[in-house]
């Protein structure tokens, strides 16, 4: 019955690393994707230009292909070394997302306040030469959320030094209509635009990242049960 019961076991952590193979393989072609599009999709921020979603899609997916693979074969093979490494590196990433977490409300007035320094820094590459990819993203974000600027759509202003925006700014698109009159542009912060999309699908993500922590506690626990009847059969038959 137990040996019928750790088979089973077995079983479904390789399939669920299996499946955490497959979803990495699928994060890191988007990413990879994107990498090719990164002018569509590159950071906003001038001090972290890293920090863009095909290189976050590409980290991500490396690191669950990894781990995943380490589950898979050391449940097949019950091999002790891959199924301590998988259940390290679980345990360790997911000590790391409560961390974020705990700091992220800690710290979360002052995150605001980086945040929109960072992003205003980011705003005076705005148009030149190597930073297409900044541009465009700033031209998705303003058009997508209907809002200009970081705090206001005077936060423009100093960045061409003159009472003007992108035209991404506009109510109605059309070439250098950021040089009209003012009334013809957005005038909601971009800043608090994202914060309010973001507050508002809070359930969404609350759930995602739930799902996400018991996934990673149902496969910490396969891999050590696993882990320790493969010491007790050493054990045996030593």
């Amino acid at each position: 019955m137990a040996e019928g019961c750790l088979r089973a076991l077995r079983y479904g952590m390789v399939f669920f690393n299996l499946l955490f193979w497959l979803g990495g393989c699928g994060i890191l072609g988007v990413g990879v994707w994107l990498s090719i599009t990164q002018g569509n999709f590159a950071t906003l921020s001038s001090s972290l230009p890293s920090l863009s979603a095909a290189n976050l899609l590409i980290a991500v997916g490396s690191i669950i292909m990894v781990i995943g693979c380490l589950g898979c074969v050391g449940a097949v093979k019950e091999n002790r070394p891959l199924l301590l490494s998988f259940f390290i590196l679980l345990l360790m990433i997911l000590l790391l997302e409560i961390l974020f977490m705990i700091l992220f409300f800690a710290y979360q007035d002052e995150i605001d306040l980086y945040a929109q320094s960072d992003l205003k820094k980011g705003l005076q590459l705005f148009g030149t030469e190597g930073n297409i990819g900044l541009t465009n993203a700033w031209s998705i974000v303003q058009t997508d959320f209907r809002c200009c600027g970081v705090t206001n759509h005077t936060d423009w202003f100093h960045v061409y030094n003159a009472t003007r925006v992108p035209d991404s700014c506009c109510l109605e698109y059309s070439d250098n209509c950021g040089l009209e009159n003012p009334g013809t542009w957005w005038t909601a912060p971009c800043y608090e635009r994202v914060k309010g999309w973001l507050q508002e699908n809070l359930v969404a993500l609350w759930i995602f990242a739930l799902c996400t922590a018991l996934t990673q506690i149902l496969g910490l626990v396969f891999s050590m049960t696993i882990f320790c009847h493969a010491v007790k059969v050493e054990t045996f038959y030593a």
